[in-house]
């Protein structure tokens, strides 16, 4: 079992994100290239669950082409960390869109 996130991309419109869950878990926005720009979560304060953080993510992001994936998980905080500490590891930094969180530690995942 691989602990990247592999499941695959959607497209980011008004249907796709209708028919998500009303509940927690992290998410991954992408560029039209599947090129990963935010690593996200819905968290017991997000209002809908992921299904109210992607509507949020689409009003944000106008335009066509913009890739999303989701995975429900009710430790949304350890996972959104773990797929940072992936994303650094695979790629030598962040996605562009995400900050730098106050501690991030290192993992080194094997090859996917």
């Amino acid at each position: 079992m691989s602990i990247r996130l592999e499941k695959p991309w959607l497209p980011l419109t008004a249907e796709a994100v209708a028919a998500l869950p009303g509940q927690l878990g992290v998410y991954e926005i992408a560029d039209a290239s599947a090129a990963t720009l935010f690593i996200g979560y819905a968290g017991g304060r997000s209002p809908f669950g992921l299904r109210g953080e992607l509507a949020s993510e689409r009003e944000r992001r106008r335009g066509p082409g913009f890739l999303f994936r989701v995975e429900v998980n009710m430790q949304y905080l350890s996972r959104h960390q773990e797929l940072l500490m992936i994303h650094c590891a695979d790629h030598g930094e962040l996605p562009p869109e995400n900050e730098t969180p106050r501690r991030l530690g290192r993992i080194h995942p094997h090859p996917s």
